[in-house]
């Protein structure tokens, strides 16, 4: 089939979960597929990349992106319905360039990877398979009803913007032929919305082969891991949430405890949040060492749906998990078995003690992990589901 796959971000280098989830994807897919990417690029320093990308793609267009806070995005948002989200990607040039390809190649289907660049796709016959890799208007309500007091005069017009994400998340949701979730539990709850939405569960995978070689080493003290890119607001929120929160009545009970926070593009308050023993790193070269010198891998996440990464790396590298029912959503872990789940501060607190004390129960944590992660989350499974919808839809 001739696909032409859209995303809002190129997939390399591979330091976010959207760039590594497209990048393993195209590679699964190109010996099957003759796959065009169109991706937004933010400077001219990541072109450098594309010959990471041509081995497995017919050809690659790269658009440039406007600044988030560009004037331009601003004002669009402001005169026009479309959310600020929207209006960082829009662009009269892209949906031309767009236009322009589909009118010279037959596509049997257009991949869109996020509901906030199928306002650059033209009016077409080419059915378009639309990828929801998070229900965006969720993660950015979240983020508003969290914001501190003195921003209260602002809430207002950030949840206006708010409804205008779910009012086109939804609207596009209806244009696709056919949606993808991450998870059973983000299909249930687009179902619910729609019940007439056709919504197929193409989940999140791991590159096992990579992960698998991670060199463990037991750290001198005990090391809870946290790991997670900073863009994403929900990893800001869990952070803070694990620092303020749980930290310190895991540090009542193990005070030689040390707490390790990775992840790229840390803004400046997460970095303010490092102390004697709260180590932020923002340039760690390969996260398998994270986890080879870490106990526990802690995520407390509050918000934002669908499978996170952090979940499955930790589990192809055996290492033991504790976390919330929204940190496993997706993944088909079983509480005590896989991995340890609480919600409160203090049950987080608690469990990952109880891991910490007890080396068997985080290596037999660690084995079942890894066994379900082999088996179910592989990249080469999840790109043969994402195959049989791509028929699917190609043939409808």
């Amino acid at each position: 089939m001739k696909i032409l796959m859209i995303t809002p971000y190129l997939p390399y280098p591979l330091v976010s979960g959207g760039q590594i989830r497209t990048y393993n994807l195209l590679k699964n897919l190109a010996p099957k597929h003759q796959i065009t990417l169109v991706s937004f690029v933010r400077d001219k320093e990541e072109e450098k990349y594309l010959k990471n990308l041509k081995p497995y793609c017919q050809k690659v267009i790269i658009f440039k992106r406007r600044r988030a806070w560009s004037p331009i995005n601003i004002l669009l948002s402001a005169l026009t319905p479309f959310p600020f989200l929207v209006c960082i990607y829009f662009d009269i040039g892209v949906r031309n360039g767009i236009k322009k390809e589909l009118a010279g190649q037959a596509y049997d289907l257009i991949h869109a990877e996020t509901f906030y660049v199928m306002p650059n796709i033209p009016k077409t016959k080419t059915p378009i398979f639309l990828v929801e890799q998070v229900i965006e208007y969720l993660v950015y309500q979240r983020f508003v009803e969290s914001l501190p007091r003195f921003l209260l005069f602002i809430k207002p017009l950030l949840f206006l913007d708010v409804f205008k994400i779910k009012w086109w998340e939804r609207y596009y949701w209806k244009k696709a032929k056919r949606l993808a979730a991450m998870s059973g539990e983000d299909k249930k709850f687009i179902e619910n919305l729609d019940a007439r939405l056709k919504v197929d569960v193409v989940a999140n995978g791991v590159d096992i082969e990579h992960f698998s070689k991670t060199k463990r080493q037991r750290p001198p003290k005990p090391t809870v891991l946290f790991v997670g890119n900073f863009k994403w607001l929900p990893n800001r929120d869990a952070t803070k949430f694990l620092v303020w929160e749980i930290w310190p009545k895991i540090k009542s009970q193990i005070k030689t405890g040390k707490l390790w926070i990775v992840g790229r593009n840390p803004p400046a308050d997460i970095l303010a949040l490092a102390s004697p023993d709260i180590k932020v790193d923002g340039a760690v070269e390969d996260i398998r060492n994270a986890y080879g010198h870490a106990n526990v891998l802690l995520a407390p996440i509050r918000n934002g749906r669908g499978t996170k990464y952090k979940i499955l790396e930790a589990m192809a590298t055996k290492t033991p998990i504790v976390g919330t029912k929204l940190a496993i959503e997706g993944i088909n872990i079983k509480n005590g078995r896989e991995a340890m789940v609480g919600e409160t501060a203090q049950a987080l607190a608690d469990l990952t003690v109880k891991v910490l004390k007890n080396s068997s129960l985080g290596k037999s944590l660690a084995t079942s992990a890894y066994g379900l992660v082999a088996k179910d989350y592989n990249w080469k499974k999840i790109s043969q589901e994402l195959d049989r919808v791509y028929r699917q839809v190609g043939a409808s």
